[in-house]
This record gives structure tokens, C-alpha cells and sequence, in this order.
């Protein structure tokens, strides 16, 4: 039994929605928490030559350091400044992964942690990966530098002043997630440092971005620091091309914010795939592996809405599909229909092929 699903929304005109791999490729693998010196190594040895498209890194800034537990994964994502120096290594090393990675025609996207600062209660001191000084409780890192007036915290209305109701789109944005520090992207100061963070590593020759909890920010607040991004660095990639973005949005029903809503700014991650591949693995709710023989799924594509041609039973012939075609509804979303029966059991549609 083999059914895949492949979804691939790429085409040059489509700029942050396009992920810049060489022709050919298509594949990002996510080497979580790998050291920089490793990933160029990876890219050498292996990516480049079985034809891998890019690599997703954990974020490279620096981050509070945390002993209890002992230097858990999640400490990456509670940043303390934007200097690239994490326990992945430092910014010439980084740097390096970079030049060598896209030496051998594989790309580097970096996961992005901007709509918040570290924890609340993170405490006072240079605890930190490259040992910067900050303060949770008056909200200042003067490495960016950051202070009060740069956070969230007037604009949150709950008691807490942390999300307390997913059902509220308010205080999903404007409130703290879990207590990390959330930053007040609404004002430009905030946009210009976030923007100088990722334009620093777009000169270095990142392909592009990953944006983490870009559902706790406002798809416009996204879209302003987008905005001031410069296209990528013209060693490795052609005049005027844009970073490709991509956003996490944890979108799995029944609560107001949506994944439609972020498509203005670039692609958006598909949580129910990975859901309901869960679902049938743990066998819950009745479900079975056999069951996979037939997929019929609704899933999230990031496209424009309309008609396109799968490119794997066939292909886009002027105004016609010689193969199967999938609708794309308003919101993204398109049924998938693959049996094992099937000659070839995958689907393949992209924003060219589009009727």
C-alpha cells in the first residue's frame, strides 16, 4: 500500500510563495536542533547529491537559556535579542552553513520567532546564549533594543493577560501565548527591528522563512514587516526574487481565526493533514491503516481559488487537464481523492497549472 499526497504550490510569478530550490528539486527536510556546522556537512554529503530542495533550521537568535528542565528544545523559541548565537553555533558559523549549503544547490529556511520575547517569569540577568543582559519584569533587552513600551500588555484584556479563550480572535493576537512576552508588532519601530532581523539573514543568503505562531499576529501586522524585507542575496538567486514565506497557523476548526486568512502573506502550514495521519497510526476512532488504501481528505493548499491540473495523470493543454483536476475552494481548500488502485497513487498540483 503506497498513497502519498504531495501539494506543491510553486511558481516564480507568486514571489514569497515560492520556495527558490533549483529546478529539480522540491524536498525540505527540517534538521531540528542540529548544529550549523553539521547542516553544511548534511548539505554536502548527502542533501546535494540525493537532490534535496532545502533545509528548515531551528532559529538562530539568541535565546534565555533554561536549566530546569535542563535545556529543553523549547528555550529556542523564547528569544532574548536577535544575535545569531544559539547552541547551534555562532553567527560565522551560521554564515558558513549558508554559503556552503547554497554552493551545492540546497536552501536555508529559517524558523523565525518574532511575535514574542521570552517567558514572563525568564527573570533578570545574562542567562542567556550569547550572555546579553535582560529584565522580564520591566520588559527590557536592550540588545534589539526592546523596552515596555514595545509589548502588548495595555492592549491585552484579560485578567491574566495571557489567551484564555481561543474563541476570542482579540486575545489570540493581542495577549500573551503561554506567557511569553508578547511583542506590539503594530507599531513600526517593533515591524523595523523584526525586518532588520530577517534582512540580516537574507544578505547572508537564507532562501526564506519560517513564521512561528504567526497566528498570534495580525495577518497585517505580518504583512508591514514583509514589506520592508529585501529581496535575496544575487550570489545564489536571481535579481528581484522574494524570500519565501511560510506561516504556522494552527488551524483545525472551529475558532475564527483561519489559515485563509494568512494567505496574502505566503504559503500556510496544514495541520489536519499530519491530525488525521495521527488519528489512523494510534487507531483511534475506529480508524486503520488499511483505510489509507483510499484517501479522501479535505486539506488546506495555499492556492488561489479555481481549477487546476494534477500533473501526475496528466497536464495543463491550453485551456484543458489531460489529467485529473482538483478544485480550489475560496478558503484554500480542495478534496483529494487517491486510491491505491490508481496508476500512479499521488497528486500534484501547482499554481502554474492553474485553469
Amino acid at each position: 500500500m503506497q498513497v502519498l499526497l504531495l501539494l506543491a504550490a510553486v511558481g516564480l510569478c507568486w514571489a514569497q510563495y515560492d520556495p527558490n530550490t533549483q529546478a529539480g528539486r522540491t524536498s525540505i527536510v527540517h534538521l531540528f536542533e542540529w548544529r550549523w556546522a553539521d547542516i553544511a556537512l548534511e548539505c554536502e554529503r548527502y542533501l546535494a547529491p540525493y537532490g534535496f530542495g532545502g533545509v528548515q533550521v531551528s532559529p538562530p537568535n539568541e535565546n534565555i537559556v533554561i536549566t530546569n528542565p535542563n535545556r529543553p528544545w523549547w528555550e529556542r523559541y523564547q528569544p532574548i535579542s536577535y544575535k545569531i548565537c544559539s547552541r547551534s553555533g555562532n553567527e560565522n558559523e551560521f554564515r558558513d552553513m549558508v554559503t556552503r549549503c547554497n554552493n551545492v544547490g540546497v536552501r536555508i529556511y529559517v524558523d523565525a520567532v518574532v511575535n514574542h520575547m521570552c517567558g514572563s517569569t525568564g527573570g533578570t540577568g545574562t542567562h542567556s546564549t550569547c550572555g546579553s543582559y535582560f529584565n522580564t519584569g520591566n520588559r527590557e533587552f536592550p540588545a534589539v533594543p526592546y523596552s515596555a513600551w514595545d509589548f502588548n500588555d495595555g492592549k491585552c484584556q484579560t485578567s491574566s493577560g495571557d489567551i484564555e479563550n481561543y474563541g476570542d480572535m482579540y486575545q489570540v493576537r493581542d495577549c500573551k501565548l503561554t506567557s511569553l512576552l508578547d511583542l506590539a508588532l503594530e507599531k513600526d519601530y517593533v515591524r523595523t527591528k523584526v525586518a532588520e532581523y530577517m534582512n540580516h539573514l537574507i544578505d547572508m543568503g537564507v532562501a526564506g522563512f519560517r513564521i512561528d505562531a504567526a497566528k498570534h499576529m495580525w495577518p497585517g501586522d505580518i504583512r508591514a514587516f514583509l514589506d520592508k524585507l529585501h529581496n535575496l542575496n544575487t550570489r545564489w538567486f536571481s535579481e528581484g526574487t522574494k524570500p519565501f514565506i511560510f506561516q504556522e497557523v494552527i488551524d483545525l476548526g472551529g475558532e475564527p481565526i483561519t489559515g485563509s486568512q494568512y494567505f496574502g502573506n505566503g504559503r500556510v502550514t496544514e495541520f489536519k493533514y499530519g491530525a488525521k495521519l495521527g488519528t489512523v497510526i494510534r487507531k483511534w476512532n475506529g480508524e486503520k491503516m488499511a483505510y489509507l488504501k483510499y484517501m479522501n481528505v479535505n486539506l488546506q493548499t495555499g492556492l488561489p481559488a479555481g481549477t487546476y491540473c494534477d500533473v501526475i495523470s496528466g497536464q495543463k493543454e491550453g485551456n484543458a487537464c489531460t489529467g485529473k483536476q482538483v478544485y480550489v475552494s475560496s478558503d484554500g481548500m480542495a478534496n483529494f481523492q487517491i486510491s491505491n488502485s490508481d496508476e500512479d497513487p499521488f497528486v500534484a498540483i501547482h499554481v502554474n497549472d492553474k485553469l
